[in-house]
């Protein structure tokens, strides 16, 4: 992995989290609450487990064990 599929998988894994936001406040409305949490789990659920790889990879990456990669165009 480089340092742009870093950053993209981060804004990815955020964008994630905040939808499961908005997905679970517009099916709240819609269905109720029961039926606007099973709906957001699964955005919430990747985005916040992209979120924690990140984390371990960046930490690995500092400490040396496993660097990204830096590509220079």
């Amino acid at each position: 992995m480089d340092r742009e599929g870093f950053v993209r998988l981060a804004v990815i894994g955020i964008g994630l989290v905040i939808v499961s936001f908005f997905v679970r406040g517009f099916s709240q409305l819609a269905f109720g609450r029961g039926i606007a949490d099973f709906l957001q789990a699964p955005f919430a659920i990747t985005g916040f487990l992209i979120v924690v790889y990140l984390f371990i990879r960046a930490t690995l990456d500092a400490t040396g064990l496993w660097p990204i990669e830096n590509t220079e165009t």
